[in-house]
């Protein structure tokens, strides 16, 4: 029973590492600015010289739709804001 069950197991192993291996975050698009983010029109003229490399920065908004917008960014080592993530939330009572 084990005989014919490891064979199996690495048949479906060989089949499923390249379908996993296109899941990786490095392919996924880097997020562009919208109005009312950080760095829409460009990174901030002032930069951030106290703030550790790897800081997290959040900024929250409300869209043109009414939509309440999360943002979060990182301290980059040139001192320029990543926009890494954003949650649009509906605003509704």
């Amino acid at each position: 029973m084990m005989n014919a069950l490891v064979p199996a197991l690495l048949a479906t192993t060989l089949l499923a590492a390249p379908l996993l291996a296109g899941c990786s975050a490095a392919d996924t698009p880097a997020l562009e600015p919208i109005p009312g983010s950080i760095t829409y029109g460009g990174q901030p003229r002032t930069k951030l010289t106290k703030s550790p490399i790897g800081s997290a920065v959040y900024n929250d908004f409300y869209n043109q739709h009414g939509e309440h917008v999360y943002e979060t960014y990182i301290l980059q080592p040139d001192r320029s804001l990543k926009l890494t993530r954003r949650q649009i939330v509906p605003d509704f009572p």
